[in-house]
């Protein structure tokens, strides 16, 4: 996690194109055999991205676009009141984990586009608010603008 917050959308987008950037020069280096082999856990690079661009449609749809979270994720309220974080990533694994490679990609780099473009078209002061008024944790929407972009780019 960012040590300092962004000052302006300026140094916000910079911030997330820089691991973006990141992020494709490792994803460019797989063939198309790795990027759908799994890993130890289950994963495999394409369903990596795919969770990303899940998380990414989430944060421009709920916390920028003030859509109920569970209606982001696309899974019924009851179900969704029931899951953890664990609980929402493995609904999202197991919906995407017979995408092709190809279609993750393209999905992932529209997604991208979508959440900068509403970043850059919203006031950097809306940013500075709080994800819901009545959040308890009191996160800011600039903190979860962050984690599910660059440092979501970087922990995958």
């Amino acid at each position: 996690m960012a040590e300092e917050l962004p000052q302006n959308t300026a140094e916000l987008l910079s911030e997330i194109e820089r691991e973006w950037k990141a992020l494709l020069g490792v994803v460019e280096r797989f063939s198309p055999e790795q990027m759908v082999t799994p890993d130890s856990g289950g994963w495999s690079p394409k369903d990596n991205l795919a969770h990303l661009e899940a998380w990414m449609h989430f944060l421009d749809a709920s916390y920028l676009g003030g859509q109920p979270a569970h209606e982001a994720m696309g899974i019924d309220a009851a179900t969704y009141a029931r899951l953890d974080e664990d609980g929402v990533n493995t609904v999202l694994f197991k919906r995407n984990r017979d995408r092709a490679a190809a279609d993750v990609l393209q999905g992932l780099r529209r997604t991208y586009a979508g959440v900068l473009e509403s970043i850059r078209t919203r006031p950097f002061a809306d940013l500075l608010k709080l994800v819901r008024e009545d959040d308890p944790e009191k996160r800011l929407v600039i903190r979860s603008v962050l984690g599910n972009t660059s440092e979501h780019f970087n922990e995958h």
